[in-house]
């Protein structure tokens, strides 16, 4: 099932969930073309000395000897199988292979340290842990069974049929970022890939075209990176670009680019903003996706100049992703939003009672919508305060814009001021787009007055220095371009932002640091 370019009115009307009785994901990215095409490129891995390419015929082989080895570890339906690896071929098959077998595969972070590992192996009650040998000696002490390359066997032996699983069997247990509050597993059923088809197809101008190749660099432990950019590739057969980066650099990103022939690349913010302000420029690309955090117009602008494209947003979270994106090729984007519902997804902005609203509100998505997790793994009251009767809560706040949705901020995230509701991410976005800041995040301080007032903490270019008179600049710079009520009354200067591992500032660090500030 793809979406065809036709005008985006028709293509949300017409569409439907095509979702059968029986649904493997196995199949959907692997077993499928393997038996169809099974030369056909499925994986291009710059990780080695010189590019090698996976078929997916040698895909479907190496997942089938990964299956063999869960099942001398005596892996069944729904036991959960840890995949401790980064962009690499291995990854793509510990995920099948435990598909096929009806396994629960649950990604994890190779930068994870032990209290991170801990936390996700304990809530998960994984027992086994597919991985390398790099990263098998973080593992020792928790009493898994451990897979690496050098314990597979040669060739495939004693597999199974595909496990007969429908939509909503559980495939895949994806842990939140936990920048509200300790992370939680999202459990995903069969049914996640195709939810996130359509969002994925838009995001990329109808992704599928000839010629196409996609690449991230985010991690595919990351549902941006395993199912906005690997998995998908894999089911509309896109050939994937795996490629390592210890960290992130803009020349890395034009040598992949260059060395893979990429023409549709997922960038994070953050990582644009690296781009743009080390003035890179990556030509050959047909499409650029970006999610996670708003981009702001300036961010748009630049874009069609060094990268040659026009941007699309898309929105989502890890419990229903891929609800909202823009698509250049079908609508001209509209700055500052996040896009149009994705075919197959009802949005809504609910005002406090629960119902639509045309005014600010939480945003939400309908049930249904395929990408939606089946549950909190084994969090039934977080479950339930999840959805507000046939609306499951993102925990963001929104505007409609005719049909485009503003993102205004996290729930948590508004700051209230002098009576004034200040979603944090236009002023970051306004500040972007001064020459002296790199990146910048922005929160509520508490203040005894205004209840809370609006926080600043910037990071200058390295040409920059920090000043009482750059800070007072900054504050007349957002306040002549925006509301006078939303400017920063305070700016702090600092290093380094607080980040997730997925490149997403940790607000909670930054209001932390705020509210010691006003004791």
């Amino acid at each position: 099932m793809m979406l065809r370019r036709k005008p985006y009115e028709q293509l949300y009307k017409s569409f439907r969930w095509d979702l059968p009785e029986h649904l493997n994901l196995a199949h959907q990215v692997c077993d499928g073309w393997a038996a169809t095409d099974p030369d056909r490129i499925a994986i291009l891995d710059l990780n080695g000395a010189e590019p090698r390419a996976f078929t997916y015929g040698q895909l479907w082989e190496y997942s089938r000897r990964v299956e063999t080895a869960l099942i001398e570890k005596g892996v069944r339906p729904t036991d959960r199988v840890g995949v401790f690896l980064s962009q690499r071929p291995l990854l793509a098959a510990a995920h099948i292979a435990c598909w096929r077998l009806g396994a629960i595969s649950v990604p994890l972070f190779t930068l994870f340290q032990h209290d991170a590992l801990a936390s996700r192996i304990d809530d998960s009650g994984m027992g086994v842990v597919v991985t390398d040998r790099t990263n098998e000696p973080r593992l020792k002490g928790f009493g898994l069974g451990v897979i690496t390359p050098d314990t597979l066997p040669a060739r495939p032996q004693a597999t199974i049929a595909l496990a007969d699983t429908t939509p909503d069997d559980p495939a895949v247990l994806i842990y939140t970022s936990g920048t509200t509050g300790k992370p939680k597993g999202a459990l995903h059923g069969h049914r996640i890939l195709t939810g996130h088809l359509p969002g994925v197809e838009m995001s990329h101008d109808f992704l599928g075209e000839r010629g196409d190749r996609l690449w991230t660099p985010a991690d595919w432990a990351w549902i941006g990176g395993l199912f906005d950019v690997l998995m998908p590739g894999l089911a509309l057969g896109v050939p994937v670009v795996a490629a390592r980066l210890p960290k992130f650099t803009p020349e890395d990103a034009v040598r992949i680019c260059k060395q893979g022939n990429v023409k549709n690349v997922f960038f994070p913010p953050t990582v644009l903003r690296m781009l743009k302000a080390s003035n890179t420029r990556i030509p050959g690309l047909r499409t650029v996706a970006s999610g996670g955090e708003p981009l702001g117009a300036e961010m748009l602008e630049w874009a069609k100049d060094a990268l040659g494209v026009t941007i699309n947003e898309f929105y989502g979270q890890t419990e229903c992703n891929m609800i909202a994106s823009s698509c250049g090729a079908a609508f001209p984007p509209q700055p500052g939003t996040i896009g149009r519902a994705v075919p197959g997804h009802r949005l809504a902005v609910l005002d406090e009672n629960g119902e639509p609203t045309e005014g600010e509100g939480d945003i939400a998505v309908k049930r249904g919508s395929a990408s939606m997790m089946l549950e909190y793994w084994r969090k039934p009251r977080e479950t339930a305060e999840k959805f507000k009767g046939k609306w499951m809560l993102t925990g963001d706040r929104g505007i409609w814009e005719g049909d485009h949705l503003r993102f205004v901020g996290r729930e948590d995230d508004v700051i209230t001021s002098a009576g004034y509701r200040i979603g944090p991410a236009e002023i970051e976005d306004c500040l972007m787009t001064h020459p002296a800041v790199a990146t910048v995040g922005v929160v509520g301080k508490p203040d005894e007055m205004r209840t809370e007032i609006v926080k600043a903490y910037v990071v200058l270019k390295p040409d920059h220095a920090a000043s009482d008179d750059l800070a007072v600049e900054l504050q007349e710079y957002v306040k002549s371009r925006l509301a006078s009520y939303s400017y920063p009354r305070e700016i702090g200067f600092l290093e380094a932002l607080p980040m997730t591992v997925t490149g997403k500032v940790i607000r909670k660090d930054l209001k932390a640091m705020a509210r010691d500030e006003a004791v």
